[in-house]
């Protein structure tokens, strides 16, 4: 059974100058989140500190979890409500103080004051300030090296810069736009999103990479066809593989959503959103810059 028909012919590559500006106002709307903002939510993993998730067998209001570590001398603290209506997490950042001996302090804290609650401590992050800013620092770097690293492969692939060139500002596009949804939606920037983005990258190259090889297998069959027409092809020859890809991710990543429990859930949210953005950026963004570029860079030097 066949999803798409062998000749349909969505008019994809025409929408370009349309997608062009929608991409431009997504692409301000997230950059001015970030900056609203005043950057991303970093979470313990990146901006160093203390978290701690606890759990009570019997009703307690957050105003109390507030006052409690107020009155151990924790008035730094954010407590917020986690999972369970009786589930909060417990957030320290930096401190001069050590940490370990901080959360030690802490939790038996907690148990000493809702004994009768029945305390639960069912996660504890400690993280350093200096450990934190290198994470972070390592974090830029896997991100940097993995755009030159598909920037030299696509090009040396496809033995041409533009392809190269569309492919990573397909990516460019792929990041802000997830970066500011986790901006928008007030995410936790942490570990786990970072792998959120270096995944996004690799799916979103991905999909790149199989429409530019069937546009490189037309170019051949099809000489006399303009360029345009030539990538419509082959988005339509490749529709049903995206379809199928994208679709069978997209039903994993909802399951994980309404099902994987609150932990997951920023994690989830994010990869939704780069798999959309990675998707459509494959078509509207990718392409069309292929297709500038060969216009009035390429096209020029033919005709010197």
């Amino acid at each position: 059974m066949e999803l798409i028909r062998p000749n349909t012919r969505y008019d994809f590559v025409g929408k370009r100058k349309f997608t062009l500006w929608v991409s431009a106002t997504v692409l301000l709307i997230s950059l001015g989140s970030i900056f609203l903002h005043g950057g991303l939510r970093y979470g313990v993993d990146f901006a160093g500190g203390l978290l701690i998730q606890v759990r009570f067998t019997k009703p307690v209001e957050i105003s109390e979890v507030r006052n409690a570590l107020e009155a151990m001398d924790y008035k730094g603290a954010n407590v917020q409500k986690f999972g369970g209506e009786d589930e909060f997490l417990v957030r320290l950042e930096k401190v001069s103080e050590d940490l370990e001996e901080v959360s030690r302090s802490m939790q038996a804290s907690l148990h000493e004051r809702f004994k009768e609650q029945g305390v639960e401590i069912r996660r504890v992050e400690v993280v350093g300030p200096k450990v934190g800013s290198d994470l972070k620092r390592r974090a830029l770097w896997a991100v940097g090296l993995s755009f030159l690293g598909i920037l030299i492969y696509v090009g040396v692939r496809f033995h041409e810069f533009a392809y190269g060139f569309g492919g990573i500002m397909a990516l460019v596009h792929d990041i802000i736009v997830t970066y500011g949804a986790i901006s928008i939606f007030n995410l936790e920037y942490s570990l786990s999103l970072l792998a959120v983005i270096l995944t996004i990258i690799g799916f979103s190259i991905n999909d790149t990479i199989v429409i530019f090889d069937r546009v490189r297998e037309n170019i051949k069959k099809l000489r006399k066809e303009e360029l345009a027409t030539i990538f419509n092809i082959s988005i339509n020859e490749t529709l049903g593989r995206t379809i199928l890809t994208t679709g069978t991710v997209m039903m994993v990543l909802l399951i994980l959503f309404f099902f994987g429990g609150e932990v997951i859930h920023d994690f989830t949210i994010a990869l939704i959103v780069g798999l959309i953005t990675g998707t459509y950026s494959t078509v509207y963004v990718a392409s069309p810059v292929v297709l500038l570029w060969e216009k009035h860079i390429t096209g020029r030097k033919r005709k010197r």
